[in-house]
């Protein structure tokens, strides 16, 4: 009887983790998966991120669960998706039946601002170049600038699939932080004065405008990058489905069950591989150095601009909007909101700041087929 047992306590958890040294590491990992839900829960940062990517991370690291992307079964057949970049594209399509584009069409220079907020992703970029990462590696470090949690993966799987996972979990990390980061560097780089800027409302669009958009922006954008095409073609013909007009079911299906399903399924499986031989390591720690960077340069960059912008414009811009340029949709409008509702309440800039960031989505997919263009 007692071999019995102690056989069956050889099979635990609790024995490797007394037997052999190395696992305790991933007690460390466990650890980190139950702050992430912790954020999630206690903060609401990102809650239907940080919970799935946390409890991923708690299943992956149990040893000998075979819930780990490289231990055959459930996990690692559905890790495929991530590897071969099918999550991200179909997340893209229902992220375009739910964006509404009006606000950036009703005023094209906020346009800008979504793309001078791609600076991080490049300014980034050379920064990993510099700290010894494989230009491939670079690239995708970069483009945590962007805070778009599905092209970050979408560009690391094809180039640099060895970081995947603290990649992944450093983008997702900082989007859920965009409340905490964003702010004090909106207040270091603007002056009350500026911060109190009320625009004008914006102008009404068509729906023949609406409709026109993605098939427009799709062809302009892909022709310059085609690399970008399988993102940008789901989140164009997504935002087709929900403006024509004529497909109000495909787009109420994209925009709830299909992406809710989808953002658990990449959630687990980002969780999951981020286990502790992957995860803990001096690289990883570069890695998060450097998305923090990328991300404040991302932020910096789009307030700089609509200060600039503003020298040669009649219509102020509120240069708060700026920062909204990063694609952590709408997560980055409704912080430039409530940063401008602290200086005036009733100074509602919410839709403005709609447009560079939906903008900024459009950029980060760009700037990817950039990247992958260059380096892949």
């Amino acid at each position: 009887m007692l071999e019995i047992v102690s056989q069956f306590f050889a099979t635990t958890g609790f024995s490797h983790y007394l037997n052999e040294p190395h696992t305790l590491l991933n007690l460390s990992m466990l650890g980190v998966g139950l702050v992430l839900i912790t954020l999630g829960i206690r903060n609401r940062f990102e809650p239907l991120l940080l919970v799935p990517i946390g409890f991923g991370m708690v299943m992956g690291n149990i040893p000998e669960s075979g819930a780990s992307p490289g231990t055959e079964g459930v996990i690692h057949f559905l890790y495929f998706g991530v590897e071969h970049e099918i999550y991200p594209a179909l997340i893209f399509l229902g992220l375009g039946a739910m964006t509404d584009f009006s606000a950036m069409l009703s005023q094209p220079r906020l346009i800008l601002l979504g793309a001078a907020a791609q600076v991080g992703i490049f300014a980034t970029y050379a920064g990993a170049l510099y700290l010894d990462f494989s230009p491939q590696q670079a690239g995708a470090i970069g483009i945590i600038g962007g805070a778009d949690g599905p092209t970050t993966i979408f560009i690391t799987a094809t180039l640099a699939p060895e970081l995947l996972a603290a990649v992944a979990v450093a983008a997702y990390s900082y989007m859920a932080l965009v409340p905490i980061i964003q702010p004090p560097i909106v207040r270091a780089l603007t002056t009350k004065k500026e911060r109190l800027i009320k625009m004008n409302p914006p102008r009404e669009v068509s729906q023949r405008e609406r409709i026109l958009f993605p098939i427009v922006a799709f062809l302009a954008c892909t022709l310059f990058a085609p690399k970008a095409t399988t993102l940008l073609g789901m989140l164009f013909f997504g935002n087709l489905l929900k403006e024509s007009g004529v497909t109000d079911r495909l787009a109420e299906t994209a925009k709830t069950a299909f992406i809710d399903s989808v953002t658990i399924l990449l959630g687990i499986c980002i969780g999951a591989g981020a286990t502790a031989e992957r995860f803990l390591t001096v690289q990883s720690l570069k890695i998060f150095g450097l998305g923090l960077v990328a991300f404040s340069i991302a932020t910096a960059s789009g307030v700089i601009f609509a200060k600039i912008m503003n020298l040669f414009s009649k219509q102020k811009i509120n240069p708060i909007i700026g920062a909204a340029g990063v694609s952590a949709v709408p997560m980055a409008a409704r912080v430039a909101m409530t940063t401008a509702q602290s200086e005036d309440p009733s100074n509602f800039v919410l839709m403005h700041a709609m447009g560079p960031n939906v903008a900024g989505v459009v950029g980060s997919a760009v700037a990817a087929g950039v990247l992958l263009a260059m380096l892949g």
